[in-house]
């Protein structure tokens, strides 16, 4: 018949089992330790990067993107630093100019596009407002997205609207829209016309009559879509946002 431990052999067991878990904080504490120290210096060598390059980063779309990689690899984000040397350095600057110009083009055509507007299009009137005062700063999709996103502090009056393939859309006015707005979007998108209708929405995305209807409905209301009763066959609803992105698809 096998003994059972003894009250001794329990009680060194679990001293046992203490002093391994003593050491492996220790060990875990050590570790972090000297991640802590390598942060410290990939960050200090990250800023002697940015101030010798300054220039070039606010100049280059693609040495600034390669360098908001950087920042974000090791958790920097040179945008939402509003003192120290970030805020010093002045990279944030190129950003927030960025983010006033976008809400003042947002602002001039919300009478025509409901106050959604397709990322090209924003960049293309970005170009043309900001003319050669700025001709040497190149604007990118993405320098457009960072700025837009730091736009969402003022809440649901400006957002980032994905709508596939790497499309985006940015919402000006107050509401927020769901995912079969998204979906219907994406739709109008996809099918390279910049409008839709109830039947493109049975058929693509297998909604039934009311939710299609309830969904567009929505969608006019935020004035959003223009609808269009004149055709034959259907009503058909219209995004102005999705204009210029069709038009330059079909060229």
């Amino acid at each position: 018949m096998r003994r059972k431990p003894g009250i001794g052999a329990i009680h060194k067991q679990k001293l046992e089992q203490e002093r391994y878990k003593d050491k492996g904080t220790e060990i875990n504490e050590n570790q972090f330790e000297q991640m802590t120290k390598q942060m410290e210096i990939f960050r200090t060598n990250l800023e002697e990067f940015a101030t010798k390059h300054k220039s070039e980063i606010k100049k280059n779309a693609q040495f600034r993107r390669q360098f908001t990689t950087m920042c974000a690899s090791i958790g920097v984000d040179p945008l939402a630093s509003g003192k120290g040397f970030w805020s010093v350095l002045g990279i944030g600057d190129f950003y927030y100019e960025l983010a006033v110009q976008i809400v003042e083009v947002c602002l001039s055509t919300n009478y025509k596009n409901g106050g959604l507007i397709s990322l090209d299009e924003l960049r293309e009137r970005l170009i043309q407002a900001r003319g050669r005062r700025k001709e040497h700063q190149e604007i990118t999709n993405e320098d457009l997205l960072a700025a837009a996103k730091k736009l969402q502090i003022f809440g649901n009056g400006f957002s980032v609207v994905p709508i596939g393939g790497g499309k985006y859309l940015v919402q000006s006015v107050p509401g927020e829209l769901s995912m079969d707005h998204t979906a219907v979007l994406q739709q109008a998108s996809n099918s390279g016309n910049a409008y839709t209708s109830i039947s493109m929405l049975q058929n693509e995305l297998k909604w039934d009559r009311d939710r299609s209807q309830k969904a567009l409905d929505h969608l006019i209301k935020m004035g959003l879509t223009w609808l269009d009763d004149q055709g034959n066959d259907e009503v058909l609803y219209w995004f102005p946002s999705l204009f210029t992105a069709c038009i330059d698809a079909q060229s």
